[in-house]
């Protein structure tokens, strides 16, 4: 209500009769006067219940002062009220009983924020760990029954992961080439050493780079493609459509994805290989190392048991990159960030996955001399 000239001061007190109690409010109830009485509306709550709301000295009242009075009488009798406050009150009633308004915010406690982010953290990995025994058992499923992977599907997401990345795979291929060439050659050239350029690259991409940098095009290009896809069918609600018709969303969704990554990722590893090593003998031959030299250190140096390791390393990265984005996309919420989210989990967790995993590699092929 507007205000009014001469209207009192509100106040709020409580009072006792006989073994109830009352609480008074005069003059004019509005926002400003609602947020210094609170503290006293509140104190006056406690204790004993107030059974009734004595306003007949009440001038004026709005949303804020009947929010106060429900909340410190939600039960009481109205007293005295003047019509217009008696309607303001049972709308406020009705609407603080069909939505709470939001409490204020808790205080930050670290060790609350420690323990929080503790058990949020292991509900994930039971999560994730679910995710991959329920994977694992649809794959021994599809062996038993093998018309449950759809091979449109995996043919579909072979065009997706493979074929349509081999241009950006040629191109950073041909690039890291160029630039290990460039880089080793500068500390080789003080010792005479370069023609030894193609042993340290050919080394470098078979073993390493080739599939790491092959496992990062993949997470950043198909890693979030497949958590965007697969978010925005859990926000609207499709895979929970598909669980109650009885189709496994598993076999229909995550495993064509995890056999296309595994099969495509070896081959995207090998296309890095090739294009890098192709970069390298292009900056050898302006070095002034003719193809023959280059192939002679390459023969020399290079073996099937380098190549077969990356693309076993490979293989994994692919398997392990799919798993992550499709279980950041089934587990997307359902707020409008929900597929930006995942995508971004995907492509992070992908990322750091393949690292790991390559350092392990790394420990595992030196203990056993591969």
């Amino acid at each position: 209500m507007d205000p009014t000239p001469g209207m009192a001061t509100a106040r709020i007190e409580a009072q006792t009769e006989g073994e109830s109690r009352v609480l008074r409010a005069t003059g004019r109830l509005d926002t400003e006067a609602a947020a210094r009485l609170w503290p006293t509306a509140m104190k006056a709550a406690e204790g004993a219940p107030i059974v009734a709301l004595d306003l007949a000295g009440l001038e004026a009242i709005d949303s804020a002062g009947a929010v106060m009075l429900l909340t410190a009488a939600p039960d009481a009798e109205l007293r005295g009220a003047p019509d217009h406050a008696v309607a303001l009150l049972e709308r406020t009633r009705k609407a603080l009983g069909t939505i709470p308004p939001p409490g204020p915010p808790a205080p930050w406690h670290p060790i609350t924020a420690i323990g929080r982010a503790t058990v949020n953290r292991g509900r994930d990995t039971v999560a994730g760990i679910a995710f991959i025994g329920e994977a694992v058992v649809t794959t021994l499923r599809v062996l038993t029954r093998p018309r449950l992977l759809r091979l449109a599907d995996v043919l579909r997401h072979l065009d997706e992961v493979g074929t349509r990345a081999f241009p950006l795979t040629l191109l950073l291929g041909f690039l890291i080439g160029v630039i290990l060439a460039y880089q080793s050659s500068i500390p080789l050239r003080r010792f005479g050493a370069e023609v030894f350029v193609p042993n340290l690259v050919g080394i470098s991409l078979l073993r390493e780079l080739g599939p790491l940098l092959a496992g990062v095009v993949l997470a950043g290009r198909t890693g979030s493609a497949f958590a965007a896809e697969l978010g925005t069918m859990t926000v609207n609600e499709e895979v929970d459509a598909l669980k109650i018709m009885g189709v496994d969303a598993t076999a229909m969704l995550v495993l064509p994805r995890l056999v296309a990554a595994t099969i495509a990722m070896p081959v995207l590893a090998l296309l890095m290989n090739v294009a890098g090593l192709a970069g390298m003998t292009l900056i050898m031959g302006t070095l002034g190392y003719p193809w023959a030299s280059v192939q002679s250190q390459l023969q020399q140096w290079l073996s099937l048991q380098d190549l077969a390791g990356g693309l076993f390393k490979a293989a994994c990265f692919g398997l392990v990159i799919a798993g992550i984005g499709c279980r950041a996309g089934l587990s997307a919420g359902r707020g409008p960030r929900a597929v930006g989210d995942a995508a971004t989990a995907a492509v992070v967790g992908g990322i750091v996955a393949i690292v790991v995993m390559d350092g392990v590699f790394a420990v595992l092929f030196f203990r056993l001399g591969i």
